[in-house]
């Protein structure tokens, strides 16, 4: 391509940078103030399309268009607002990762609600009235539209500058930003505060929004789609830089923009199409940027933090009575195919299970002891599962070869990623985790002659003994049960109490000679290893595997496991995920809005076990044991 075709596409890319700059900036503000992860902000943002949408068609003109962008960005504003009374003020004293499954819950409720109000149908709103012409630059028509949009973002930004330095609002917000406590101590009312932030927050995700609705159509998977973006612009520009979430937003939109403009590139040897690259391109970004520098473009370098909540109680070895209970689970569980002879799809569901809680358990190994934030856990889930699969489709490989593999393909995943991974602490380590796990999405997807692309890999299933559904439940059960009792045994060797020493001090740690990276770099594998396990067995039990196995829906499914059984214990994951595979295939079964019914009760769980189901068990317990 010319010179002057490269450089229009970059100026192209600048009017999607705004839209990426107005949901990161809220994100980063909400984050910086009150610690919330909000996964719902991307939900904010697709609420605003619908919005502006369904005001610029039904009010029309002029009116509709403008004044329905500004009332969409007050009324989605007002909702967050809502949101941060009612929900999250009830629950700031939980984890900080548990306030992120509230968010979570929120998405999917906001999800099935614009299904119910707006369909399922793509809905693409009016051109913008006053700014539907377009001007030639480069010999190439630029919509006029695109232009007002790129001066929106040096706009914004220049407001919320003035806003934090001039007004007594933003001085609270930068003060919040560095020491929440201290601005508390001075008898600030931090309740207004972390309300009006939000609000804040979510008012600049509807504007942005809104702002799309004449370039893009407002669609259902918008909220998940662009909360990933949002994060990594955020996590580029470092965590509480307004200036640094505009230089990521331009930067990435830059990224994707030009790797259009290559197309299809051929080096001779080979060939590369850099318009595919579009999928990934952030988080390549992301993951060059943190390795080179971990705070971020325009962050602040902060110090390890491996502690994830409140100081907890020592882990100590089961109880008697928690032993009892363990095995009267395994009798059960044993016995399970001739509970189920008159329900066979009772076995599909355990198996379900079963692999769910290998998963959990796994990634809990490393949040929980280790501290250790991943939002990227599906990586090596996927590797598991697609290195059983290829082994079959393309060798014959046996069924044994084949999971034997499926660990060790993990293993060599979870050794790469995880060298780089623990260099980094909080938000900064869990967005690298993501960039991995989504880097690892893009090559299955992408490299169709080896993996099937979007297609996956079908025809995988078990072979004998094993074909039979019993026998493969019996199989998953026993590798299930060697993953559990594994993990145990490592959380209470040496090296898990060096891991927890690692977490909870790491500079006392290393002062009596720990190497607290190298330990922790060995949780990764060690989790990595086992989380194999999970996809080969996956693999098998479904028959096939596609891309959707390493989506990023399947890691937050793997957070809300573990957060929702309970984060400090050793039987949550184990709890958390069992009752979430069954609450899902149940409640999927049971309504066309399952999402919404899924989320409501999981808000009702957060509400009522705000330490997680087991965690808030074992507190119930010990109150009234303790009791007179």
């Amino acid at each position: 391509m010319n010179l002057n075709a490269f450089v229009f596409q970059a100026i192209n890319g600048l009017s999607a940078a705004s839209g990426l700059f107005l949901v990161a900036v809220g994100l980063s503000l909400i984050f910086g103030v009150t610690r919330i992860v909000n996964i719902a902000h991307g939900s904010l943002y697709m609420l605003g399309t619908y919005i502006a949408y369904s005001l610029a068609t039904k009010i029309g003109g002029a009116l509709g268009f403008w004044g329905g962008i500004v009332l969409t960005a007050i009324l989605v504003g007002i909702l967050g607002a809502i949101i941060e009374v009612l929900l999250l003020r009830r629950i700031y004293r939980a984890p900080e990762l548990f306030q992120l499954l509230a968010t979570f819950a929120l998405v999917l409720v906001f999800n099935d609600a614009a299904l119910w109000l707006w369909g399922p149908e793509d809905l693409l709103g009016p051109r913008a009235p006053g700014l539907k012409g377009s001007i030639e630059i480069l010999g190439r028509r630029l919509p006029t539209y695109d232009i007002f949009l790129i001066v929106v973002g040096p706009v914004v930004l220049l407001l919320l500058h003035m806003a934090l330095s001039k007004t007594r609002f933003g001085r609270l917000m930068r003060a919040a930003t560095q020491d929440r406590e201290m601005v508390g101590a001075l008898g600030v009312n931090q309740a207004m505060l972390f309300t009006g932030v939000f609000a804040l927050g979510a008012m600049l995700a509807g504007l942005g929004g809104a702002l799309q609705i004449a370039r893009e159509p407002a669609t259902l998977t918008t909220d998940m789609n662009v909360i990933g973006d949002a994060f990594v612009v955020v996590v580029v520009g470092g965590m509480g830089s307004i200036t640094g979430a505009y230089v990521a937003a331009v930067l990435i939109a830059e990224v994707k923009a030009l790797c259009i403009a290559l197309g299809i590139v051929d080096f001779g040897l080979f060939t590369v199409n850099f318009s595919k690259m579009t999928l990934v391109a952030e988080f390549l970004v992301m993951a060059i940027v943190l390795i080179a520098r971990p705070y971020g473009l325009l962050g602040r370098e902060q110090g390890v933090v491996r502690s994830v909540a409140e100081p907890e109680e020592p882990m100590r070895p089961a109880t008697t009575a928690v032993k009892i209970g363990g095995l009267i689970a395994l009798v059960v569980l044993i016995c399970m195919p001739l509970i189920a002879k008159s329900s066979p799809y009772t076995l599909v569901l355990g198996i379900d299970v079963l692999i769910a809680v290998l998963f959990a358990t796994s990634l809990h190994f490393i949040m929980g002891p280790g501290g250790m934030h991943s939002f990227g856990h599906a990586a090596y889930f996927g590797l598991g599962a697609y290195g059983a699969a290829l082994l079959v489709k393309w060798f014959a490989a046996p069924m044994g070869l084949a999971l034997l593999s499926a660990p060790l393909v993990a293993l060599v995943g979870a050794l790469l990623f995880g060298w780089f991974a623990v260099r980094l602490s909080g938000v900064y380590l869990a967005m690298l985790t993501l960039a991995f796990a989504q880097i690892v999405w893009a090559a299955v997807f992408q490299w169709e002659t080896l993996t099937g692309g979007s297609n996956g890999v079908l025809g995988v299933w078990p072979s004998a003994p094993f074909e039979s559904r019993p026998m493969f439940y019996y199989l998953t059960l026993a590798l299930a049960v060697i993953g559990v009792f594994l993990i145990r045994r490592f959380l209470f060797s040496p090296f898990g109490y060096a891991m927890r020493a690692g977490r909870d001090s790491p500079l006392r740690a290393e002062a009596i000679g720990l190497d607290v990276k190298r330990i922790h770099w060995l949780a990764f594998a060690i989790a990595g290893c086992i989380c194999g396990v999970a996809g080969g067995l996956f693999a098998f039990a479904k028959g096939s595997i596609s891309p959707e196995t390493i989506a990023v829906s399947r890691s937050i499914d793997g957070l809300v496991m573990v957060l929702l059984g309970g984060l400090q214990t050793l039987t949550g994951p184990i709890v958390g995920a069992s009752v979430f595979a069954v609450l899902q295939d149940s409640v999927m079964r049971s309504t066309e809005y399952w999402r919404a019914l899924l989320g409501g009760v999981i808000l009702l769980l957060v509400l009522a076990f705000p330490a997680g189901i087991v965690g808030g068990l074992s507190k119930l317990f010990t109150r009234r044991r303790s009791a007179p």
